[in-house]
């Protein structure tokens, strides 16, 4: 099979679109995409792969290799899908290659033997080892050089940050980290930044008598990570609508660089501006020069405090960049029932039936949850939506 250069299909630094891209053309069910997105998620919590960045990265390597092999000519699709999909889990995870190579035979059994089936395992397999040969030096193994700032001999708390490389980290899709980097966050003699304040400190304590009970829960539930949230909203999705395969593939490889390029961004602007979490600022509320901010000496949040500085939202800039993606495939308005679910919260499930509505609630189960402020919330979900729809208008756009 030739590969050629479409330079309004490339994927910057990442990958060489095939030449037969024929986004409506497969009718082939997509559950093949969903069941490998699941497969790779609980690849990586065997592995122990947490966060949110580092999930991403490995759905979206494996997305696009599944892409890829779905636009191949002549060969069968299916085979090339799902050799793309476990070549790319076998080569990041492995220790998991016994557990992958049961679930493609059992995959290939399935199939018709032939020159098509053989063609499209090859095609797979090269395609998959491609992109993650162009993301092997990517930056994300970076090494941590964060520096605590402290007084000679005084005592900070000592676990370190993450993402503080993040400026050597290679986007799937933007130019650069800092592309969308936004404006500071408010002044701390403002009033957003009253307003801010009081409002987190009132409704995300751990005591708080203001927050409802549902509140307390959503707020809880809300430790969810990102990534795995979205990519679980988008299997439901693709199962009530069901998708050609390369729709599928197309929208699960765009959700996921969005994700992951969303990340970055936001924590470029996080540790550009390192600002001070609830946590710190309210046991500090008599240091912010504003009389209208007064200090709690003992203010818990309701939930444990990410390990990086505050401004602005990362749920929300995923949030906002994933929304983008659904939107354009599944609409803004309502759709089939979407049902998430926590491990760490066996038993509670969350419904919306529209996208808005996701999202509109993970913004504020992060003030009730006690890590964020109003104006990071919104900042961060605007971000957002600037990746996403720049992922949209600039890669992998079907062809006429």
């Amino acid at each position: 099979m030739k590969l050629i250069k479409r330079h309004r299909f490339m994927l910057p630094h990442t990958v060489i679109v095939l030449v037969s891209f024929a986004l409506f053309s497969s009718a082939a069910h997509a559950d093949l995409i969903t069941d490998w997105n699941e497969r790779a998620l609980a690849t990586m919590a065997t592995e122990r792969v947490t966060g949110g960045v580092a999930p991403a990265r490995v759905l979206a390597m494996m997305h696009i290799a599944m892409f890829e092999a779905a636009n191949a000519a002549g060969v069968s699709a299916e085979a090339a899908v799902h050799a793309a999909a476990k070549r790319v889990l076998a080569e990041l995870y492995p220790k998991q290659t016994a557990k992958l190579d049961a679930a493609f035979e059992a995959a290939m059994a399935r199939l018709a033997e032939g020159s098509a089936k053989a063609a499209g395992i090859s095609v797979g397999e090269r395609v998959a080892m491609h992109v993650v040969a162009l993301r092997k030096d990517d930056g994300v193994r970076g090494a941590d050089t964060y520096r605590p700032a402290a007084a000679p001999g005084a005592y900070i708390p000592t676990s370190m940050p993450v993402m503080s490389h993040v400026g050597g980290i290679k986007p799937f899709a933007l130019k650069s980290v800092s592309q969308f980097r936004p404006g500071p966050p408010p002044a701390l003699t403002s009033e957003t930044w009253t307003r801010d304040y009081n409002e987190t400190k009132e409704l995300g304590a751990v005591g708080s008598t203001k927050r409802t009970t549902w509140q307390t829960e959503t707020g809880r539930f809300w430790a969810l990570i990102g990534t795995h949230a979205w990519n679980q909203a988008a299997r439901q999705l693709a199962s009530s609508k069901p998708l050609p395969l390369s729709e599928s593939a197309r929208m699960f490889a765009l959700l996921n660089i969005a994700v992951f390029d969303a990340y970055l961004a936001i924590f470029d602007a996080k540790y550009h501006y390192n600002f001070w979490r609830p946590v710190t600022a309210i046991r500090n509320g008599d240091r912010d020069g504003n009389d209208a901010t007064e200090r709690d000496a003992a203010w818990t949040p309701l939930i444990a405090t990410p390990m990086h500085p505050e401004y602005p939202c990362a749920h929300c800039v995923v949030d906002g960049a994933a929304a983008v993606v659904l939107k354009s495939v599944f609409g803004s308005g309502s759709v089939p029932e979407i049902t998430l679910t926590y491990d760490a919260m066996p038993g509670v499930t969350r419904k919306y039936t529209s996208i808005q509505q996701l999202e509109d609630e993970v913004s504020m189960a992060r003030i009730w949850g006690g890590v964020h402020y109003r104006t990071s919330n919104e900042v961060g979900h605007a971000v957002g939506k600037k990746v996403g729809e720049y992922v949209l208008q600039n890669y992998m756009r079907p062809t006429r």
